[in-house]
């Protein structure tokens, strides 16, 4: 009896671990996306596009989309193309 405690007493550890790493990694993609957020508006003159958020957060590009996605909503940004048919959003200027 004692051996299936210790088993189940190490199997919930083990699930507690991964969980409380997922929620570290989740916030650190965050951080990162904040970071490169506005990194580009400042280097930008306001306009980011999502392969730029992306690649300069280091993220997925499907995060990098979803918090692009929240920022244009909050902020009322606005798409422009470009002469090459590129899509940036024009955010407000800081």
């Amino acid at each position: 009896m004692a051996v299936l405690e210790y088993l189940l007493v190490m199997s919930l550890v083990g699930v507690t671990g991964f969980a409380l790493f997922r929620v570290a990694e989740s916030k650190s993609k965050q951080q990162k996306l904040t970071n490169a957020f506005y990194r580009l508006l400042e280097d930008r003159d306001s306009c980011v596009s999502l392969i730029q958020l992306s690649a300069t957060a280091r993220v997925e590009p499907q995060l990098a989309k979803q918090y692009l996605d929240e920022q244009v909503k909050i902020f009322g940004a606005f798409p422009e193309v470009d002469n090459e048919g590129n899509t940036y959003y024009r955010f407000p200027k800081m």
